[in-house]
């Protein structure tokens, strides 16, 4: 069936029509002319897995990645970047009904500063679009940078020296499983950390990552298929520093950090920008990302934060840094007395805000709320349920992931009563 892709879906799936169905196509863009074969379901839709570009749109650019097609991690190489991001300003519309100007990356490539790559009997990469187990090797990932083919590279000799088994992704078995890297973009410090099931790790391992500043050996003894575990033995240094601005962080295999540390100045300088009053709440605080910026600009912070380890690390960030921000370990849905921040800020899960947490927002009435999401639509619903008493009186989109359907999103709300 041969049919023009007429618009982009929000994961960024050309959409075709066939006959009565609609048929989601990776990799396309609107106005190409497409032959489609074979199609299975996802979920609930249908997508193409055998079909044939007849006709390219004129709005085509040449991927830079030479894995584009295959690879599952980009899906919008192919279009222009500020075509790119007039789809994810549509798509903030589509879901919030709100007309955003979405900030672009200042960096588009070599901008991710974390990659996970699996290891596996299939190849060393990332996985084909929509499957788990068939892997498209590669030599080097243009969104994280240069290091990435040395550091890759130096694994394959390191596993073929000691003759070590990667991981069979079907029948779970073998030893070698992932590579993480993660690199300080504005201090150029580089982490290793090799994810494997228990056995043994040649002591020789920092031999061939000898350019890493810091390289970890991490296990992960379950069937289960992630790519972070018990940090068994570390090499070097500890932490790799990442710096926003005047704010240090330090970054250790197991800790969350914004994965676009360019755009993350941007996204740090937005919160700042729509902070009202001296004292914040910085909820979901995470390693401190935000709490310990406020608190260099003179605010009177404190931070919850459901992960033990996540608060561990924000104490020593405050340290680092000089400032005095309190961190606590607490959940969403048990905070009290809200009402006592001038500004409450939230960067929930990609769930969205618990309702019991709604429910003491709805109960407490801070005067100020700054919502983070990586989820415009468990956004939206958010916002329908604090409508009653709060405005939105400003809202602005970030571009954090260049290539991919994903946009951030940063609101602020007011009282109205």
């Amino acid at each position: 069936m041969r049919t023009e892709i007429k618009k982009l879906s929000e994961e960024g799936f050309g959409v075709a029509k066939v006959g009565k169905n609609k048929i989601y196509v990776p990799f396309a863009a609107v106005g190409d002319i497409v032959e489609i074969k074979k199609w299975h379901r996802e979920k609930k839709k249908l997508v193409a897995h055998e079909y044939e570009i007849i006709t390219p749109s004129p709005i085509r650019t040449e991927p830079k990645c030479a894995y584009f097609g295959r690879c599952g991690g980009c899906m919008l190489q192919h279009l222009p970047y500020d075509e790119q991001i007039r789809l994810k300003a549509e798509k903030i519309e589509k879901l919030l009904g709100y007309t955003v100007d979405v900030i672009p990356s200042p960096k588009i490539y070599g901008h991710r500063n974390r990659i996970d790559v699996v290891i596996s009997t299939g190849g060393i990469g990332f996985r084909r679009r929509g499957t788990w187990w068939d892997i498209v090797d590669i030599e080097k990932c243009e969104v994280f940078g240069d290091k990435s083919r040395r550091a890759l590279k130096s694994l394959r000799e390191f596993m073929e020296d000691f003759k070590l088994q990667p991981w069979d992704l079907r029948k779970s078995e073998g030893f070698m499983r992932y590579i993480v890297m993660r690199e300080g973009k504005f201090t150029g410090e580089f982490m290793i950390n090799l994810v494997t099931h228990e056995g043994t790790l040649p002591e020789e391992v920092h031999e061939y990552f000898d350019f890493a500043d810091s390289i970890y050996w991490s296990i992960n003894s379950s069937k289960s298929d992630v790519s972070y575990g018990e940090p068994r033995k570390f090499w070097n240094k500890e932490f790799i520093k990442e710096r926003l601005e005047d704010v240090v962080y330090l970054i250790h295999p197991n800790s969350f950090f914004q994965t676009n540390s360019y755009q993350a100045v941007t996204l740090v300088k937005k919160v700042a920008e729509f902070v009202e009053g001296g004292k914040v709440l910085d909820l979901y605080s995470g390693v401190g990302t935000f709490g310990i910026y406020l608190a260099k600009k003179g605010f009177d912070v404190e931070g919850i934060e459901i992960n033990p380890f996540a608060v561990e690390m924000a104490r020593k960030n405050a340290e680092i840094n000089s400032v005095n921000v309190t961190f606590y370990v607490g959940e969403d849905k048990t905070v009290e007395n809200l009402r006592k921040y001038d500004t409450l800020i939230v960067d929930p899960p990609r769930a969205g805000l618990h309702p019991k947490l709604i429910r003491r927002i709805l109960r407490d009435k801070p005067e100020t709320i700054i919502y983070v999401s990586c989820n415009p639509r468990t956004l939206s619903r958010n916002l329908e349920d604090l409508k009653s008493i709060y405005n939105v009186e400003d809202i602005a989109g970030l571009d954090m992931f260049p290539h991919t359907p994903h946009v951030e999103v940063v609101a602020k709300l007011k009282l109205n009563v």
